[in-house]
């Protein structure tokens, strides 16, 4: 359903930082990158997350809007965890199984620099 998405970030370098790190986990690549923007997605096609330098009004969504990212398995869901906070992001969730969204939901949610809410998250037998 969806093409792509952006996200408007008031540090670009910082935020690319991050997300260089996180979406490495996931298999995720920088595919492109300006003075303005940067767009990540996988290694020979196009974005499907940029990030958009905005100086000055910008407005995260709050409680209620996350991104969830694919894994291909639980590692990544770890590695993601574990780059999110080595780059300047929250725990909002630790890596683990959540029974409430299904027996075999497994994920770990951050809040990167800017305060958007993300997840890593795969649904399958390990």
């Amino acid at each position: 359903m969806l093409h792509h998405l952006s996200f408007a970030v008031r540090d670009l370098e910082r935020a690319a930082s991050f997300y260089d790190a996180v979406l490495a986990s996931l298999g995720f690549v920088r595919v492109w990158s300006d003075d303005t923007a940067v767009g990540y997605g996988y290694p020979g096609g196009g974005d499907k997350l940029a990030l958009k330098l905005v100086t000055e009004g910008i407005a995260i969504p709050g409680p209620g809007f996350h991104l969830a990212l694919a894994a291909s398995h639980r590692d990544q869901v770890d590695q993601f965890h574990a780059a999110a906070l080595r780059h300047g992001g929250r725990d909002n969730g630790q890596p683990g199984l959540r029974p409430d969204y299904g027996p075999q939901y497994y994920a770990a949610f951050v809040i990167d620099p800017d305060g958007y809410r993300i997840e890593a998250v795969i649904n399958a037998a390990e």
